[in-house]
């Protein structure tokens, strides 16, 4: 049977929580039950990363990190220690939201703070690259996902060895791979409407919106079908199955 790890970074009082409500998510989105996705919870500079060995890919979710704020912090560098050697590990790995920006810094591009996104749905759409991308077959070449970050990739300067597969108006770089086996979101293909609720009572002091608005995006929500971003995950671990 396929296996999956969801390496879910988060720290502080709510981590816990936080980490829970991430893995409900993924099992959600990828139509999976957890005996197939084992969580692991890097809750400190302490806690390590499972073995690799035994599974078929890792899914790495969010964290409430900034790769451009200071990264001197033990928890920070204990964070980039662990991402390093998911993505050296040669394992197919599946980054969400804050590890687009840290795979763009891991090949040497920039993260600028241009292009945030508040808490809610975002456009999506296509590259010819994209278009022909093992995970993105049979995706439309528009599609609607949920979001909300403080700082991007800079699409003026991204590595040449990553590969741009789904683009933005209002962020200019929404997915990317990086040679065949890593691949990364700006937004959260593992969110539905509820589970952006849940996250945004998470972490409403964190900027990703304004308070005053939290009623109206949440009211909004549901009218969004994000089925295809969730398919994407899906696709995934439907990949690493083999």
């Amino acid at each position: 049977m396929s296996k999956l790890l969801l390496v879910s970074l988060r720290n502080g009082e709510i981590g816990d929580d936080v980490a829970q409500a991430e893995y409900n998510d993924v099992l959600k989105a990828t139509k999976m039950d957890q005996s197939a996705i084992e969580l692991c919870h890097i809750s400190d500079e302490h806690a390590q990363l499972s073995s690799l060995d035994s599974v078929n890919g890792v899914i790495v979710g969010g964290c409430s990190l900034n790769v451009s704020d200071d990264h001197t912090s033990a928890w920070a560098q204990h964070v980039d220690a662990v991402l390093t050697e998911v993505v050296e590990s040669g394992k197919p790995v599946f980054f969400v939201c804050f590890g687009t920006s840290w795979l763009v810094h891991y090949l040497g591009g920039s993260i600028v703070r241009t292009h945030p996104e508040d808490s809610g749905p975002t456009q999506v759409a296509l590259s010819d690259a994209g278009k022909r991308d093992a995970l993105l077959q049979g995706i439309p070449q528009s599609f609607t996902a949920l979001t909300g970050h403080t700082e991007n990739p800079d699409e003026t300067a991204l590595p040449p060895s990553l590969e741009v597969l789904a683009v933005g108006s209002s962020c200019p770089v929404q997915m990317v791979r990086y040679g065949d086996h890593v691949w990364a979101t700006q937004f959260h293909a593992e969110m539905d409407a509820q589970a952006m609720q849940t996250r945004m009572d998470f972490f409403a002091d964190y900027g990703y919106f304004s308070p005053e608005d939290y009623d109206a995006i949440v009211k909004g929500l549901p009218l969004h079908d994000v089925s295809w971003a969730n398919r994407i995950l899906e696709s995934f671990a439907q990949y690493c199955a083999g």
